[in-house]
């Protein structure tokens, strides 16, 4: 109709839609999804072969004509054969002319049939260290078969026959399975297959190599190569004390395994005093022993040859813990390092390196006698004398000094003595803290027929069983009352001391013992208490009238200002004071301060509450109350 004209009027595209497509590299067929004119398809759609099939059938009965089959569909051969290729075994034989090991080479192939295009290729498999380039031998092409323009088809290859491509013949072995089930279905007769023939150099090569045996006769080259770069190393000691300014030197003997050479080397310390030159023999060959006419050759001039040397030192005469001389100097080979210890226990089986100690032992110190006190002077400037021969005073403790200066503790010393008289001698002991000396003075008494004075100079006193290699002095907490003194054979009882001595002790009581300490406290503890007794009478007169007379001044100014005494006050002061103590807290006390108008800003009123009060919180007020009421 109209409608049918317009619309195919209307189509732009008239062109059929593509079924071949590429995936991966690969072809495949697919169904359009649109028809002429980009119209859908939809899936229930008829495809072509159907309706060529329904254009073609006539209404027949059912058991009537056969209906004619549909044309098939075409599909072309590099669809139809794509990726489809007929692989064949063979090998070829090449002529190897220049050769002493091989006549001819057999290579194996491996011929590749495209069936998508009909096209041939070569190729060699790689094998490793051939030295022949393998890979591709000829490249994919249509390979000519004769001269007439022919080219090779699948139907001219089968197994156990021989093809010639370009000159070069080969014979086709086998195939695979691929290309023997496809030639099969095409109608092909397949010969049997051969067997692969191996080159034979090449089996030969994959034999095992030949033991050969090394002559007897040691080979240089080998050596250096085997040994290259591998060196023994000793320690040694050069002794050269025989000789006039001769040392004990430490060395460093190095041997070559690679041409059996020697170097000596010194080891430098620092500040050894010496030139730094650490070879003291060249690298070289050392002769052992020479020949019995060498005594005239001139070495001094001439290199030495095996012809002079009877035997060079080897790596057999070195030894940990054997001297080896070498060119006239003894070394003595203490220890080695930690490849030569292996390099040993492989070679000889030496396990048991006997490690030599060269270091110099120390002298042994020679003890110093000091000889006995002899008495004169003080113990430590005798001694020095024993140390040098121009004798330094001995150190004092200046820092001791300085503190303790003029800092002395007295004590009275009674002598123990058979005699009745003299137990009833009297000294003074004095102890200087700056010097820890002792001095001893008598006090002279008219009549008693004993002449006083200095008794003991000032000097240290050393205590009973005290020795002159560790002297023990007497100190401060050697003096407690009752304790005995013994100065130089004569024995002294201490029966007093100065209260100095006692506070001195006191307030350093962590250098003392407690026991000193404490005999101090009990012998001064009476006469403490009897002046404390004493002070607190004195104090509680003395306050008193200091009071009675703040009381009445305190009177004579409220009488100036026309003070007013109040009746109450006493009455209100008492009912605060509930326990009848006469003390009152300073909140209460100053709260009734203020509930009389008392002028308690006064300084004479300030200085009478100081007085009347006890402790801290607590304030008398009957002293207080005494002062407003008159």
């Amino acid at each position: 109709g109209p409608s049918a004209q317009v619309g195919e009027r209307g189509k732009s595209a008239f062109h059929r839609s593509q079924t071949l497509g590429y995936r991966n590299g690969f072809a495949y067929s697919r169904l359009p999804t649109v028809g002429i004119g980009r119209e859908r398809l939809y899936v229930n759609q008829l495809s072509q072969a159907e309706l060529d099939e329904l254009s073609n059938k006539r209404p027949t009965l059912t058991y009537g004509q056969a209906k004619q089959a549909p044309p098939s569909d075409f599909i072309p051969a590099h669809v139809a054969f794509d990726k489809k290729v007929l692989k064949f075994d063979a090998y070829f034989q090449e002529d190897v002319p220049i050769s002493t090991e091989e006549h001819f080479r057999i290579r194996q192939v491996g011929i590749y049939y495209y069936l998508e295009d009909d096209s041939m290729s070569v190729m060699e498999p790689i094998v490793e260290n051939s030295g022949i380039p393998q890979g591709k031998l000829i490249k994919r092409q249509r390979i000519p078969k004769n001269d007439r323009g022919d080219h090779y088809h699948w139907k001219d290859l089968n197994r156990g026959m021989n093809i010639t491509i370009y000159g070069k013949t080969f014979r086709i072995v086998d195939c695979d399975p691929f290309t023997q089930v496809f030639l099969e279905s095409q109608g092909i007769e397949l010969n049997p297959p051969e067997k692969m023939i191996f080159d034979p150099y090449t089996e030969l090569r994959k034999m095992p190599m030949r033991m050969y045996v090394t002559p007897s006769s040691f080979d240089q080259l080998k050596q250096f190569l085997t040994f290259d770069r591998q060196v023994l190393r000793f320690y040694a000691m050069w002794d050269d004390t025989e000789n006039m300014f001769g040392e004990n030197r430490p060395f460093l003997i190095h041997y070559y395994l690679a041409d059996d050479t020697v170097e000596v080397r010194e080891l430098h310390e620092r500040n050894d005093g010496r030139d730094p030159f650490p070879v003291l023999i060249r690298r070289q060959r050392l002769p052992k022993s020479f020949v019995d006419k060498m005594k005239t050759f001139p070495r001094c001039v001439l290199e030495i040859s095996n012809q002079e040397v009877l035997e060079w030192y080897t790596v057999k005469d070195f030894a940990v813990g054997k001297p080896i001389t070498l060119l006239g100097r003894s070394f003595f080979i203490y220890d080695c390092d930690e490849f030569t210890r292996q390099f040993y226990h492989e070679k000889f089986g030496i396990t048991d390196f006997q490690l030599v100690d060269v270091k110099k032992k120390a002298p042994e110190e020679v003890p110093q006698i000091i000889p006995p006190y002899n008495g004169y002077g003080f113990l430590e400037d005798s001694l020095q004398n024993c140390f040098s021969l121009l004798p330094q005073p001995p150190r004092k403790n200046f820092i001791k000094m300085l503190e303790n200066d003029h800092k002395v503790l007295r004590y009275q010393v009674a002598l123990e003595s058979p005699n009745p008289e003299e137990r009833k001698r009297r000294f003074i002991l004095s102890y200087f803290l700056s010097t820890d000396m002792i001095s001893i003075y008598e006090p002279p008494v008219r009549n008693s027929g004993i002449i006083g004075g200095k008794y003991l100079g000032k000097t240290k006193v050393p205590k009973p069983g005290s020795t002159t290699d560790n002297p023990v002095y007497y100190e401060p907490a050697d003096l407690t009352i009752g304790a005995t003194v013994e100065v130089f054979g004569h024995r002294f009882i201490i029966s007093d001391a100065d209260e100095y001595v006692l506070n001195y002790m006191e307030s350093n009581a962590e250098s003392f013992p407690a026991t000193t300490l404490q005999s101090l406290r009990d012998h001064f503890a009476p006469r403490r208490t009897a002046v404390q007794a004493a002070e607190s009478q004195s104090a509680a007169g003395t306050g008193r009238q200091e009071l009675e007379e703040l009381v009445r001044q305190v009177q004579e100014q409220l009488k100036h200002h026309n003070y007013l005494s109040n009746s109450s006050m006493r009455e209100a002061f008492l009912h605060h004071d509930k326990d009848g103590s006469g003390f009152l807290n300073k909140a209460e006390f100053f709260a009734l301060c203020n509930r009389f108008n008392l002028p308690v800003s006064d300084a004479l009123v300030n200085k009478l509450i100081s007085l009347c009060s006890h402790g801290e919180n607590q304030i008398s007020y009957h002293d207080f109350i005494r002062a407003f009421s008159c």
